[in-house]
């Protein structure tokens, strides 16, 4: 078990899914862009990649748009050669991954307490 110091570590955002595609050469690989509300050095928006492994529950062009809750300070991780710059919540189901989704429309960036 963690305590509740170690927990309150984990910032959980929601996120607006900007753009899907499939990972060439995986079978389940989705690479996201997803919008956190965080803007670059020149005050535009700021794109996150995320690299999850959902591609055979979701297709990419039914995904934009979407809102979806992502761990945001874990480190960044490679997979097929590709960062991911956070971790994509969904549920275990026999028939593969849910997202975890708000009820309603919340901006991006908000905090998930």
């Amino acid at each position: 078990m963690i305590n509740y110091d170690d927990f309150k570590k984990v910032e959980l955002k929601v996120a607006k899914i900007l753009s899907a595609e499939r990972v060439e050469g995986s079978e389940k690989l989705l690479k996201l862009q997803v919008d956190l509300g965080e803007k670059d050095e020149t005050n535009l928006p700021a794109g996150r990649q995320v690299v999850a492994g959902i591609g055979k529950v979701y297709a990419p062009e039914n995904l934009v748009g979407r809102e979806i809750i992502v761990v945001t300070n874990l480190e960044p991780r490679s997979l097929m050669g590709l960062e991911s710059q956070g971790m994509l919540l969904a549920a275990d189901s026999p028939d593969g991954p849910v997202f975890l989704m708000p009820e309603r429309e919340v901006a991006s960036g908000a905090n998930i307490k």
